[in-house]
């Protein structure tokens, strides 16, 4: 900074500003040396105005040039700073594509609606819309209802257009439309009760599931299922809201267009698995004895011959794992809070599973599983195998084998990262509250568990495993090999969602295969005789 007037450089306060100025150092002006310093500037500006406009202000040769001259214009008196072009890097709604031809789709959308009755489409009419508009079939339902078509049960060419030129200007990749096209107005984030409409289309039209058109009743299950399992495994902040990033981050959107070309549904294991909605459904069902859809501490200690601890069961209904806003009932679970304990229990290596049940250890919610905790879940544990005949482990010896297993960063502390990092946490949690997997492991063989960690192949989740294995247990207990005699003719009754077409009876037997007609839950069993 260049101060000529002498008053201004005698000033004992500016001068000390002036030497931390001069050691680099920033500093703001007091609003009196702004104004004096102004006023200063003002003068300079009016003396140049002065010189007439091409006259020489030349100085003499011989004529000293004066230093001051010769420094850099302070960037507070010049007349503009320097603007940097930084290029956009974030795009909330995806990266635009400059090369695709909006207008050619207009176009087309256009054609294919001059091919309906009146130029308005039906929901099942708008499959064909949404495969010229480069979205998979089952976006069918969500484009119907986001153009007005739940409303005046048909969709015009004009309503649609309108929706799609709005799209295409503001969405540019498949996350941020689907998400614009089920939200609420808005939005950008999907809830749950935003995936109805798609998920009711999908039973009513894929072709694995037409056999729930004759059960109305289990389709609000079914369907209170499927978004359990998307929310479980997509909504990682466990905010009940499914932002545009864990979307992208999800294979959702590539599992919900793989149904279009997959005809038996319980292929697609994630989220749509009817299979899948079975085991879960029955186990509550066992469990459910009054039947009104909540189960109680005292249902759930039975779950799988009373395996949980009742100290574990007492944290999932203290509400340490309720997720979002949602205000779980008091002493009550609901259906979807089942379905996440269910995979969370059966399948404890996955991130969410491993969050579960640390939620629900983490006595004081400080983030860290102390040795007090620990101690505390393991306490029941000896209980029980006392009762049993068989001797504990003393817990500090199980201590030592702990954490010599998970191996945390600080020491005396077991955090969530260091479960997550271990890739043993399923171990860890057994053991303080699972006492039926804790003694089979006890059992396994060592070097079979060291292998289990090691290999990185494409092997089946626990939860795959555990559902293809009830699954096969509940179609065996209820129709698979249960044989009725009647008059002296054996009849092997199957039930009639997984009878097939070329399916006989055992070779060698007199008899014939009768479908029947029950559903899960259901107390009926019909059986109907062959005459």
């Amino acid at each position: 900074m260049m101060i000529k007037e002498s008053s201004l450089r005698r000033d004992p306060d500016l001068g000390g500003e002036l030497a931390f100025l001069a050691k680099g150092c920033d500093f703001v002006l007091p609003s009196r040396f702004k104004r004096r310093l102004k006023s200063f500037q003002q003068a300079q500006v009016q003396s140049k105005q002065e010189k007439k406009p091409g006259t020489s202000s030349t100085a003499p040769l011989n004529s000293p040039v004066s230093p001051c001259t010769l420094l850099p214009v302070n960037k507070a008196t010049s007349s503009a700073p320097l603007s940097i072009n930084i290029p956009r890097f974030y795009f909330p709604k995806g990266l635009p594509n400059v090369c695709t031809n909006h207008e050619e789709i207009i176009a087309r959308i256009e054609e294919a609606f001059t091919e309906f009755e009146d130029e308005k489409a039906n929901v099942c009419e708008m499959g064909k819309i949404a495969k010229i508009c480069g979205c998979p079939l089952y976006w069918k339902a969500p484009m119907f209802n986001a153009s007005g078509g739940e409303r005046t049960g048909c969709v015009s060419v004009h309503s649609f257009v309108s929706l799609w030129r709005k799209i295409l200007r503001n969405c540019h990749d498949d996350a941020s439309r689907f998400t614009y096209l089920l939200a609420k107005p808005g939005c950008d984030y999907l809830e749950q009760e935003d995936f109805i409409p798609l998920l009711q289309d999908v039973v009513e039209t894929h072709p694995g599931l037409t056999f729930l058109k004759d059960a109305p009743e289990f389709h609000s299950r079914y369907i209170t299922t499927v978004i359990q399992r998307i929310f479980y495994t997509v909504n990682r902040s466990w905010s009940g809201k499914i932002t545009l990033t864990e979307l992208r981050k999800s294979n959702f959107l590539q599992t919900l267009a793989l149904l279009e070309e997959e005809d038996d549904i319980n292929q697609i294991t994630d989220y749509f698995s009817y299979e899948h909605f079975y085991v879960i459904y029955c186990k509550f069902w066992e469990l459910d004895t009054d039947h009104d859809l909540y189960i109680s501490q005292k249902d759930l200690a039975r779950y799988s011959d009373q395996a949980l601890s009742n100290r574990i069961i007492e944290r999932i209904f203290s509400g340490a794992v309720v997720r979002g806003n949602e205000v779980q009932k008091e002493g009550r679970m609901s259906y979807a809070d089942f379905v996440w304990l269910l995979i969370s229990e059966e399948d404890k290596r996955s991130a969410t599973s491993i969050e579960y049940w640390f939620r629900c250890m983490d006595l004081d919610g400080d983030g860290v599983l102390s040795m007090y905790e620990l101690e505390y879940f393991y306490e029941e544990q000896c209980e029980r195998m006392e009762v049993m005949g068989i001797e504990p482990l003393p817990f500090h010896d199980l201590l030592c084998q702990m954490l010599d297993l998970v191996k945390p960063e600080r020491e005396g502390k077991v955090t969530l990262r260091d479960l997550k990092r271990c890739r043993m946490a399923h171990v860890f949690y057994n053991t303080f509250f699972n006492l039926e997997k804790y003694l089979d492991n006890e059992q396994r063989d060592p070097f079979a568990v060291q292998k289990d960690v090691e290999n990185d192949g494409p092997e089946p989740s626990d939860w795959d495993r555990y559902a293809a294995e009830e699954y096969e247990i509940l179609v065996a207990e209820e129709s698979g090999n249960e044989q009725l005699q009647e008059g002296g003719l054996t009849i092997w009754t199957q039930h009639w969602r997984h009878v097939k077409p070329e399916t006989v009876a055992p070779k060698g037997r007199i008899g014939v295969f009768v479908t029947t007609g029950c559903f899960v839950g259901s107390p009926l069993h019909r059986r109907e005789a062959l005459q």
